[in-house]
């Protein structure tokens, strides 16, 4: 599994994964993102976004079903990342019972309420944070 900074990517990979998952934001993705690749082919992709100093939201987390046993994998490559950018703490909304348990599995603790992204609505899911130290 290689991480790619989205806007790095090769062109004609990032168009087919682009292609095949129309749900990604492709702005967001390039300005902000990253590209999970697998055996040569994109495989999924997340963004990092910076809400404050040294706090940051995983937004856009998405694996194609053929990727979908390395979640676990990715997540723990996602936090070394928010590591290498002096983060202190992760967020993550899931919208999906089983990445809930992921994250319980990797120490990330559930939060009652949505209080740092306030610009966001209430939507169906969870809020989750991790501290990164």
């Amino acid at each position: 599994m290689e991480l790619i900074a989205a806007n790095q990517a090769t062109k004609a990979k990032l168009e087919i994964f682009l292609e095949n998952n129309q749900d990604v934001k492709r702005d967001l993705l390039l300005e902000k993102g990253y590209v999970v690749e697998l055996n040569g082919t994109i495989e999924g992709c997340f963004v990092i976004d910076s809400v404050e100093e040294d706090i940051y939201w995983l937004k856009q987390l998405y694996v194609t079903k053929n990727a979908a046993a390395s979640l676990p994998v990715l997540l723990e490559s996602i936090l070394a990342l928010a590591k290498e950018k002096q983060a202190k703490q992760l967020f993550v909304h899931s919208h999906q019972p089983m990445v809930d348990v992921l994250l319980e599995a990797l120490q990330f603790s559930p939060q009652k309420e949505n209080a740092f992204v306030a610009s966001q609505p209430d939507t169906k899911g969870n809020w989750w944070t991790y501290n990164v130290s």
